[in-house]
């Protein structure tokens, strides 16, 4: 069936209404008409199957039929702080971060990266980066949208990791990693080793890697630099691949 994600300030009691690019794909894409039926999901993980009530050229009104309870979602909340590597390579680390079931992608400027954005740039990059992320759950889906929060510094990654370690009843369920070609002990696979936490949050460098500096401060914050094997990675591999890893060894995907 033909999965939408519809903001809430669309919803009005049992009625759902379609406005902008998804009234063009429901009306002239798929052919849709009054009583025929799909799923709408409001990105925060509720979905409801609802029958086409009425169109007209900008507006598809729907009537909500009932709630489902798709079981899709991780319970593991994987967050992914990725330095913005160049060309279109976040579009993919993006995309791929929605599938694999990473809850929010925050975009990196750091000490070596190559990208720089200015604040227009930054803000036209996320809506994109967003677009993308609703694409990427809606084909997969999923009933929750990953949010792409806007550009930050590392500092303030960091400062963003702290904050929420600080307001934890359990801080130890927060963990977060950094994959660092200068680690040369402690692999990927030991630090998760025993653990069970509720959120992981993944720090992948640009394609000149995080500065010392910049390690030492993720490590002051209780950041544990880890080892991906005896291969350098590009950054969208490492940001792909890592999400995965987390993924793979708490049973929530394979």
């Amino acid at each position: 069936m033909t999965r939408l994600f519809v903001p809430r300030e669309q919803w009005q009691g049992s009625n759902v209404y379609i406005t902008g690019d998804d009234t063009h794909y429901i009306t002239r894409v798929l052919r849709l008409g009054p009583g025929d039926t799909l799923t709408v999901l409001d990105g925060e993980g509720r979905a409801f199957n609802a029958a086409i009530k009425s169109i007209d050229t900008k507006k598809v009104c729907l009537d909500i039929i009932g709630e489902i309870k798709p079981d899709v979602e991780p319970s593991l909340k994987v967050r992914l702080f990725q330095a913005v590597p160049k060309g279109d390579k976040m579009d993919l680390v993006v995309q791929k971060a929605a599938e694999l079931g990473v809850a929010m992608v925050v975009p990196l400027v750091t000490e070596r990266a190559v990208v720089r954005l200015d604040t227009g740039r930054a803000l036209r990059r996320r809506e994109r980066w967003q677009k993308i992320s609703r694409e990427a759950a809606r084909q997969c889906g999923r009933t929750v949208v990953p949010k792409v929060l806007p550009v930050m510094t590392l500092e303030e990654a960091l400062n963003f990791f702290a904050a929420e370690r600080g307001q934890a009843a359990f801080p130890d369920r927060l963990l977060g990693i950094m994959p660092w070609e200068g680690e040369e002990s402690l692999s990927l696979r030991d630090c998760l080793t025993g653990k069970r936490p509720d959120t992981v949050s993944i720090f992948i460098g640009p394609e000149g890697g995080f500065s010392l500096a910049e390690v030492r401060a993720a490590q002051q914050q209780g950041i544990a630099t880890v080892t991906l094997g005896r291969r350098i990675l590009r950054t969208e591999t490492a940001g792909i691949i890592t999400p995965a890893l987390v993924m793979y060894t708490f049973g929530e995907i394979g």
